[in-house]
């Protein structure tokens, strides 16, 4: 006789090894170096300000980045190289100056990958 849970009338199933099939996991389900990336950039909470700053196809450069975020100046460098390796933000250089900007593209798809696997997993 299987144990009950306590107050609900329920049976508790015993343990069935035999009978339960294996999950598998096929390879193509796996987040990407892209998506694990992208997921890295986001998850500081300087580098999800930041991104706020360019809204609306912003493109900015170091220094009013860190104006705008109130970071000095390497800090904002260092984040901005993250977010840039996470695909969110790309860059050009006009002159000496490199201006920063949203890559919806490379989100867009980091975004989508992300939805197939969480569509699998949950």
């Amino acid at each position: 006789m299987s144990p009950s849970a306590p107050g609900t009338g329920l049976e508790i199933a015993e343990e069935q090894s035999c009978c339960a099939a294996p999950v598998e996991q096929p390879d193509e389900v796996e987040l990407s170096p892209a998506v694990h990336a992208f997921l890295k950039a986001l998850a500081s909470p300087v580098r999800q300000r930041i991104m706020l700053l360019f809204a609306r196809g912003a493109e900015l450069s170091v220094g009013q980045v860190a104006e705008l975020a109130d970071l000095g100046q390497p800090r904002a460098s260092e984040q901005l190289a993250e977010l840039k390796r996470g695909g969110i933000l790309t860059s050009r250089k006009e002159g000496k100056v490199v201006l920063y900007r949203a890559d919806k593209q490379a989100t867009s798809a980091a975004l989508a990958d992300l939805q197939s696997y969480l569509k699998y997993c949950c």
